[in-house]
């Protein structure tokens, strides 16, 4: 499970500073270098597709490394879950 969590760190995608929830917008509007607003609005509008838009955000919230490169799926399967 290591090399799995270390690949996702060598990716570069991290939550983004500017944060209202879990920093998942943030992190794609710092990436993709849109506004972070339009970016909300977005993820907002992929909650409107049944089970699509919501497993996406669980997903992306489990495995997008924080800033410190901390993982929370990393920490609940290592049992040390932090924040």
């Amino acid at each position: 499970m290591r090399k799995f969590f270390d690949s996702i760190r060598r990716l570069g995608f991290r939550r983004g500073p500017d944060r209202m929830f879990a920093g998942i917008a943030g992190g794609l509007a710092e990436v993709t270098g849109l506004n972070v607003w339009l970016v909300r609005l977005l993820v907002l509008a992929s909650f409107l597709l049944p089970v699509v838009g919501v497993g996406a955000y669980l997903v992306a919230w489990a495995l997008t490394p924080w800033q410190d490169g901390s993982i929370p799926a990393e920490q609940i399967v290592s049992g040390r879950l932090e924040r």
